[in-house]
């Protein structure tokens, strides 16, 4: 807090805003500061209200220590001046008394005595206010099962009185109710009680947060896995990193580890690691602690005890480190629960839950699957890689001999011979068999050369250009001139494929011009040359075309083919002179990707079909993926889906048999993606998907991944699967490489969008606009790219308005307008205007009409701006839309005939529907909407009904029944009105 308030309403006001803020220390010092700063007023009308902020701050940041003391506090201004205490506040005193017994129960420092003391107490206290006792025998309850001793007595005298204003709330005592039956070993009456609760027809604070991480494993034990799926993706975002609901999160931890998610388990270990420093309820902790445990457990059995894992902050963990440590302290806690208790009640509970078996070998949590070796480091990956490669020599020299000669086939089955060589070669002791494999340098340009190459697959072209620079320093060094040309040539082509700085046409004839220039330098170099093999002739060659077919790709100019063909043309007839068959597949691929480029598919097929005819015939057996995949492309580029998912199919099955990173597999099942959408069949598209992307991260190609990533999570969103998207981003989201800021900001930016609308459709609003409200705050500063601040500064507007926050909207708005006026979109900019002003007027009706009317003016403007731009919107023109929505805001104001008016403008705009229009459904909801006004509300039942007959029949007659039925509907209760 920068100062103190100063005054009384300062103090309120900042108690208020202090009110919004999530549970946490950042919210608890805070109101520890107000509470100090109430003390100082001498006021108590404004320190019982302090006091209770904090209170409330204490129990819901999980420090119970600090909660019976502060409520102590309140109690004495109770008794002394109760006068303060108006009914509200009397009441949220006496409501409190249950949160003060929980905070007793969750620290065993605190005698059983001093429990059974203050529930005495409570019950005096509440006798003597004359209120019902059962929430007194509710707390009784939760003392005798948390021992262990007398829970069966104390539920039943609980379970059998009447509720009271002052029991929990219903979602609560649901959930209290279902863990009784629970403990009992009765899973179907819990879940049968938990219903109301797991259904959303009653929820508080933690419901159902709170019950859905607890019917998770009943769930899974009665076969109804589909639903404890949905309720782990649900329940675990109510939760996350809340220091209220530690014990929840170990539950859904506990959950990974006995469905075979291990490594989902982790990443959300990951996710909550603050939870082992931020929690100081010892209850809690005990119970978050166990669920860690089973997860640990579990992956360790599993042989990955030396896998990183998030813990106490201050040292790198291992699973099986932080298994021991967090053993440790959950025993610790047990002992000391069961001893100030008398039972062994938390030492059998910790037992159970740390003897669990699986109860399902894998079950499909998120759209991103991943094992345990997935999320292993990469050394130990490369390692299983290079462990793959059949058939590799035992001796180094054979291992040399083979890799180069695979390297110069182009053979797929190269890079794994590298990496077992760079394996060998960096360990100690290693002696080079020079006289057998040639000069050490050498081999360490071929090695520089590969990381090279691989690199570049990646995109990561600085590194990729200073590896061939260097892997040429060795092969001078070796003597070896050939290699330095050719490794020199690839560091041209990467130092122009570095991404330019700035955006849009500018950054792309940027790259044209560098990639022509490239081209130059390597034929200058190439020609420079003596003494070069066949085999780097053809390879520089390539380079060479391939820089020019670059270029075409990056500007889509019909001059810059001509050159492509021409390279193609040069490089094959070379190849073919010199019988070198991967370089006649690359030149007549070069061919048919031009004419791909060009626009020409027929060609590009025709193209493909050749070069598939030569490879099944001649080889290399190796690029037939490839060309399928290029031909599937170009089929869709066609609409002809179908072919497209044949070629793709077989595609990926042969690539299968050659080593992951040799055949663009990623690429294939993105293509199928497509073909899966155009052929009706979006679930499989999403598997799709989910795998190009996984393929992608796998292989080091972060952004490719993280973009398919974001396609994927946005089609599930589009199919309703609105957690499962937001399950997904939020994986995504927590990567090492974008919580550290090395992904580009404006990837990051669209990965938080796509969450922030998801959370958006799951109606949580509040979620929804926190961040859009960042993410608008965060591209204000985005001067290259004004029109993405625009749409998003949009949509935060329109989500401020829904929460009735007009006056935030308005500046929001205000940021879009100013953004549009630099790179204009019109349709988001109409539609959020058009939207606010809706909104404005259904929530304050006539008050807020002059308001909303400004925002339709401000739509008109847009309109008019549109107009004379020559902008065609993709549906509906802006100003049929616009007099759509005058019809509707002067309707919910109460302005009857300017709301008829406004819609008889709308229908002409529109102008009836003909038998194949689209528009129909939007024309009839105009006619309904109009006739609703004329009739009901300005009691003109016999033009109303006149308008919707004719409209009825009038789309009936064209096939638009589904259109009609609504008229009819309004018609029919209009007849019964009269």
């Amino acid at each position: 807090m920068p100062t103190a308030p100063q005054t009384t309403d300062e103090l309120q006001q900042a108690l208020s805003d202090n009110d919004d803020r999530p549970f946490g220390r950042p919210r608890t010092v805070e109101a520890e500061e107000l509470a100090e700063a109430a003390e100082q007023f001498a006021d108590p009308e404004v320190l019982v209200p302090a006091l209770l902020g904090l209170h409330k701050a204490y129990t819901y940041g999980a420090e119970p220590r600090k909660s019976p003391v502060v409520f102590a506090r309140l109690l004495t201004l109770f008794d002394e001046q109760p006068d303060v205490f108006d009914e509200r506040l009397r009441n949220t005193l006496f409501w409190r008394f249950k949160w003060v017994a929980g905070a007793l129960r969750q620290v065993p420092e605190i005698p059983l005595g001093s429990l059974r003391q203050w529930l005495t107490e409570m019950r005096e206290r509440y006798a003597k206010a004359g209120l019902g006792l059962q929430p007194y025998y509710a707390q009784e309850y939760f003392l005798a099962a948390h021992t262990g001793t007398g829970a069966e007595t104390a539920y039943d005298l609980w379970a059998g009185r009447t509720r009271t204003p002052f029991s929990d709330c219903e979602a609560c005592e649901i959930g209290d109710h279902a863990q009784h039956h629970l403990d009992a070993g009765d899973d179907e009456r819990a879940l049968r009680t938990w219903e109301p609760v797991l259904a959303g027809q009653e929820s508080c604070q933690e419901e159902p947060a709170r019950s859905m991480s607890y019917a998770l494993l009943p769930l899974l034990r009665t076969g109804r896995t589909d639903e404890a799926r949905a309720l782990h993706l649900a329940g675990y975002r109510g939760c996350r990193r809340n220091p209220s609901m530690p014990g929840e999160v170990g539950r859904h931890l506990e959950f990974c580890a006995l469905t075979g998610n291990e490594a989902r388990g982790l990443e959300l270990l990951a996710e909550n690691r603050s939870l082992f420093d931020e929690v100081d309820s010892p209850l809690s902790l005990f119970d978050f602690l166990t669920g860690v445990e089973v997860l640990l457990r579990r992956v360790e059995l599993l042989g990955h005890g030396d896998l990183p894992a998030a813990g106490y902050a201050g040292r790198a963990w291992t699973v099986g480190a932080l298994r021991a440590e967090v053993a440790g302290r959950a025993d610790d806690l047990a002992a000391r629960f069961d001893a100030r208790n008398g039972t062994d009640a938390h030492a059998e509970r910790r037992r159970v839950r740390l003897e669990r078996q699986p109860l399902l070998d894998a079950l499909e949590l998120t759209l991103r699957t991943r094992s345990l070796d997935d999320v292993a480091p990469a050394p130990a990956a490369a390692v299983a890689a290079a462990s793959r490669t059949p058939e590799v020599p035992e001796s180094v020299a054979e291992l040399v001999a083979r890799a180069r000669e695979l390297d110069r086939q182009g053979h797929p089955e190269a890079p794994g011979c590298w990496a077992r060589l760079r394996t060998l070669s960096a360990a100690d002791g290693y002696a080079h068999p020079e006289d057998e494999a040639g000069p050490l340098a050498l081999l360490r340009g071929d090695l520089l050369a590969d990381e090279a190459n691989r690199a570049a697959e990646r995109e990561e072209f600085a590194g990729a250009a200073a590896a061939y620079e260097q892997a040429a320093a060795h092969y001078d060094e070796a003597g070896s001139a050939g290699h330095a040309v050719v490794a020199r040539a690839c560091a041209l082509l990467a130092t122009a494929e570095i991404p330019p700085q700035g955006r849009g046409q500018a950054a792309a004839r940027a790259k044209a011009d560098a990639l022509a220039g490239a081209h130059t330098a390597m034929a200058a170099l190439q020609e420079a040359a003596e003494g070069l093999a066949p085999y780097q002739e053809a390879r520089l060659l390539r380079l060479r075309g391939t820089a020019l077919g670059l270029r075409l790709q990056t500007t889509g100019e019909e001059e810059h083919a001509a050159p492509v063909f021409a390279a193609a043309e040069l490089l094959l007839a070379y190849a073919t002179r010199h019988e070198l068959g991967a370089q006649i597949s690359a030149a007549m691929m070069l061919r048919a990707s031009a004419h791909a480029i060009a626009g020409d598919l027929p060609a590009a097929v025709t193209g493909t079909d050749a070069l598939l005819a030569r490879l099944e015939e001649h080889g290399p057996a190796w690029h037939l993926p490839r060309v399928l995949g290029l031909r599937g492309r170009l089929h869709l580029g066609m609409r002809d889906a179908q072919a497209a998912y044949t070629d793709l199919t077989e595609a990926l099955r042969l690539a299968a048999g050659w080593p992951a990173d040799s055949a663009d597999a990623a690429r294939f099942h993105a293509a199928l993606a497509d073909a899966a959408m155009h052929l009706g069949r979006p679930e499989e598209a999403l598997r799709h998907l989910t795998r190009s992307a996984e393929l992608d991260m796998r292989r080091g190609s972060r952004t490719e991944g993280f973009c398919t990533y974001s396609n994927a999570a946005q089609l599930c969103l589009d199919l309703g699967q609105i957690e499962d998207s937001i399950a997904l981003l939020d994986s995504v989201l927590a990567e090492p490489d974008v919580t550290g800021g090395q992904v580009d900001d404006r990837l990051v930016a669209q990965l938080r969008l796509t969450r922030a609308r998801a959370l958006h459709s799951g109606e949580d609003l509040k979620a929804a606009t926190a961040e859009f409200v960042a993410l608008a705050a965060e591209s204000a500063g985005w001067d290259d790219d004004p029109g993405s601040h625009a749409m998003i500064a949009a949509e935060t507007a329109v989500l401020l308005g829904e929460a009735g926050e007009f006056g935030p909207a308005r500046e929001a708005v205000g940021q879009a307008l100013a953004a549009h006026a630099k790179e204009p979109r019109f349709e988001q900019v109409s539609g959020c205007l058009r939207e606010l002003g809706r909104l404005q007027a259904q929530q304050q009706g006539p008050e807020g009409l002059a308001a909303a009317l400004d925002f339709l003016a401000d739509a008109a403007r847009v309109a008019d701006e549109a107009r004379a731009a020559g902008f065609e919107p993709r549906g509906r023109s802006l100003e049929s839309a616009l007099a759509y929505e005058h019809g509707r805001v002067n309707a919910y104001a109460g302005e009857y005939e300017d709301a008829l008016a406004a819609l008889e403008k709308a229908l002409a705009l529109l102008g009836e529907p003909g038998p194949e229009d689209d528009t129909a459904a939007e024309w009839a909801e105009c006619v309904r909407l109009a006739a609703t006004v004329e009739g009901p509300y300005l009691e003109r039942q016999a033009p109303a009904l006149s308008r919707l007959d004719a409209a009825a029949t009038h789309l009936t007659a064209l096939g638009h029944t589904d259109a009609a039925t609504p008229l009819t509907s309004l018609a029919t209760r209009i007849r019964e009105d009269r």
